[in-house]
């Protein structure tokens, strides 16, 4: 069973609560991938309210609100980089990041992109490759003094593909 979701365009109003989403679903759905001290600095990476509403609005950032509640959000960089896909912890499994990487791959492909690309976290990368992502490159990404491990995905957007 596939739920709908209404999808709008980032506002920089949404900023705090979807920093404090951004900090929800790393503290508590990454808990088995990264350890506490690794999901600290990444979370940190939005300690800056304007900085953190720059990056989403120099972006194409969608957002999903259910009953007024911030469900997720995800970006489109350019044409061709999913540069990011958050769900509040809640919502996780519920289809509001399907949701929201449906319609960042179709943004892509309208834009005209063959592929697309993800650096995904390993807590997300099951549901990329679930998605016909497939690993190109593990990373190390620095983090303050810390590094957390993610993977390099690549998809083909086409007519055979589910984009």
């Amino acid at each position: 069973m596939t739920t709908s979701y209404p999808l709008r365009p980032f506002l920089r109003a949404d900023t705090i609560a979807l920093r404090e989403l951004f900090a929800q679903s790393i503290e508590e759905l990454t808990a088995e991938e990264y350890d506490e001290d690794q999901r600290v600095a990444w979370a940190a990476t939005a300690t800056d309210a304007n900085a953190f509403a720059d990056r989403l609005g120099a972006m194409t950032t969608l957002v999903v609100q259910v009953e007024g509640e911030y469900a997720g959000f995800a970006s489109l960089k350019g044409n061709n980089v999913f540069e990011m896909l958050y769900v509040h912890p809640y919502f996780a499994g519920q289809g509001v990041g399907t949701a929201l990487a449906d319609a960042i791959e179709r943004l892509a492909q309208g834009r005209g992109a063959k592929e697309i690309t993800v650096e995904a976290s390993d807590t997300a990368e099951p549901f990329f490759e679930a998605r016909g992502y497939e690993a190109a490159q593990r990373s190390m990404i620095p983090r303050d003094d810390l590094w957390l491990p993610n993977t390099t995905m690549k998809k083909r957007l086409g007519a055979d593909n589910d984009a």
